[in-house]
C-alpha cells in the first residue's frame, strides 16, 4: 500500500480539490494523511472525510510590508521542522500540495526528506506559496491554459481542476424544497465563497425588491453574515455556509453571482451555470481573481462586474441580460475543452508514486 500526504489550506479553494481526490485515492489503495494548519478550516473539513489530520504551525508571507511578515517567518520555520518530523514518521511515497501558505513548509520538508512532490495551481497567475514551492516539485498541475508559460519547461502539466463528484449529482427539486421555493420562478443564487463576500451581500440585498418579482433568491452569505431582518422574507433564503446540501442548491440555480476564485468558477463551468463574476479588486488581493474572471469572460462562460465600477443599475442590468441569454453561456461551457481535472491529477499522482492505474 502506498502512502500519500496531502496539504493545502487557508480557504476552501485550497481544500475542496483535495477532498475531490480523496475517494479516488482511497479506491486505489492509498493510505492518506493530511498536514494542515493547526486549528485552520482544513482541520474540520478533512476530519469529516475520515482522514488522519496532522496540525502544524503556519505563517503567511505577504507581498507588501507588514510587521507580521517577520513574526510569521518564525511560524513558517516551526512548521517546516514539524513537517520534517511528521514526514519522517509517516514515510509517505508522495506529497500532493494544493497550495495556500500552510503548504510551503510541507513541500520544503518533503524535498529535504527526498519525497517527490506534485503541486497544483488553481489560479491563472501562480500564487506566492506555489512560487516558493516550484523548485522543490517534480510536477506542477495547472488549471488555466495561460498558466503554462509561468512554469519551467517540462514541469507543468495542464490538467484542469479536480471537481468533487458529489457536486455534479444534485437534485434541483430538493434544493427548492430546502429553500421553500414552491413556484416556478427561476432561481438566482449568490455566493461569496467559504469566507463570504460583504460586497456581494450588500449589493444583492440592496437589489432584493427589484429582483424578487422575477427570481427566487438563494443567498450563501458567509459565517456571521445572516441578516435577521430578512428571515422569512418571501422568495429569499439565506445560509451562512453550506456543505452537503450545496449540490442541490447548485442544481436548482438558473444563474449564479459569485466571486472569481478558481475553485468556484471551475465548479460553475463543470455545472454549466450562467454566471456573473465580481472578483476581488487589487486593493484586497494580488489580482488573481481579476485574471481568472477575464479569462472566463473571454471564453464566453461568464460576465464580469468590477467591484470598483459596480452600481445597482449595472448589477441589475447584467443579471437580466445573463438570464435572458443563458443559452449562449451554456452552449459555450458545453463546448469548453477545459474538463474536470480529477482523472488527470489522479493519474499524475499514481504515476509519480509508482501505482498502476487501469
Amino acid at each position: 500500500m502506498k502512502t500519500i500526504v496531502m496539504t493545502g489550506g487557508g480557504t476552501a479553494g485550497h481544500i475542496t480539490p483535495n477532498i475531490a481526490l480523496i475517494p479516488k485515492l482511497r479506491n486505489a489503495g492509498f493510505n492518506i494523511h493530511y498536514i494542515g494548519l493547526r486549528g485552520g478550516m482544513e482541520e474540520s473539513l478533512i476530519k469529516q472525510q475520515g482522514i488522519e489530520f496532522h496540525g502544524i504551525n503556519g505563517g503567511k508571507l505577504r507581498r507588501y510590508f507588514d510587521i507580521k511578515n517577520f513574526t510569521d517567518l518564525f511560524r513558517i520555520g516551526a512548521g517546516f521542522f514539524e513537517s520534517v518530523s511528521l514526514l519522517g514518521k509517516i514515510k509517505p511515497d508522495i506529497v500532493f500540495s494544493k497550495g495556500g501558505f500552510v503548504s510551503t513548509p510541507v513541500v520544503w520538508a518533503a524535498s529535504f526528506r527526498h519525497i517527490p512532490v506534485i503541486a497544483h495551481e488553481s489560479d491563472l497567475s501562480i500564487g506566492l506559496a506555489n512560487k516558493l514551492s516550484l523548485p522543490f516539485t517534480q510536477k506542477v498541475c495547472y488549471t488555466f491554459p495561460e498558466t503554462g508559460a509561468q512554469i519551467p519547461k517540462g514541469k507543468g502539466v495542464f490538467t484542469g481542476l479536480p471537481i468533487r463528484d458529489t457536486l455534479l449529482h444534485g437534485d434541483a427539486k430538493r434544493g427548492r424544497s430546502l429553500c421553500g421555493f414552491g413556484g416556478d420562478k427561476p432561481v438566482l443564487m449568490a455566493t461569496g465563497g467559504s469566507q463570504g463576500a460583504q460586497f456581494i451581500n450588500n449589493m444583492l440585498r440592496d437589489c432584493l425588491d427589484d429582483l424578487l418579482p422575477e427570481f427566487y433568491i438563494c443567498h450563501i452569505c458567509g459565517k456571521g453574515n445572516l441578516d435577521p431582518a430578512l428571515e422569512g422574507k418571501e422568495g429569499y433564503c439565506q445560509f451562512e455556509y453550506v456543505t452537503d446540501d450545496l449540490k442541490d442548491l447548485f442544481a436548482m440555480a438558473d444563474i449564479v453571482v459569485s466571486r472569481a476564485g478558481a475553485t468556484s468558477i471551475f465548479e460553475l463551468l463543470a455545472l454549466k451555470k450562467p454566471n456573473l463574476l465580481i472578483p476581488y479588486g487589487l486593493a484586497a488581493s494580488r489580482g488573481d481573481q481579476i485574471l481568472n474572471a477575464k479569462s472566463f469572460q473571454k471564453q464566453g462562460y461568464s460576465e464580469v462586474l468590477s467591484q470598483e465600477d459596480a452600481t445597482k443599475e449595472k448589477f441589475l442590468s447584467l443579471i437580466k441580460s445573463i438570464y435572458e441569454n443563458r443559452s449562449y453561456y451554456i452552449d459555450k461551457m458545453e463546448k469548453s475543452t477545459i474538463k474536470n481535472g480529477l482523472e488527470s491529477v489522479f493519474k499524475i499522482i499514481c504515476e509519480t508514486a509508482g501505482v498502476k492505474v487501469g
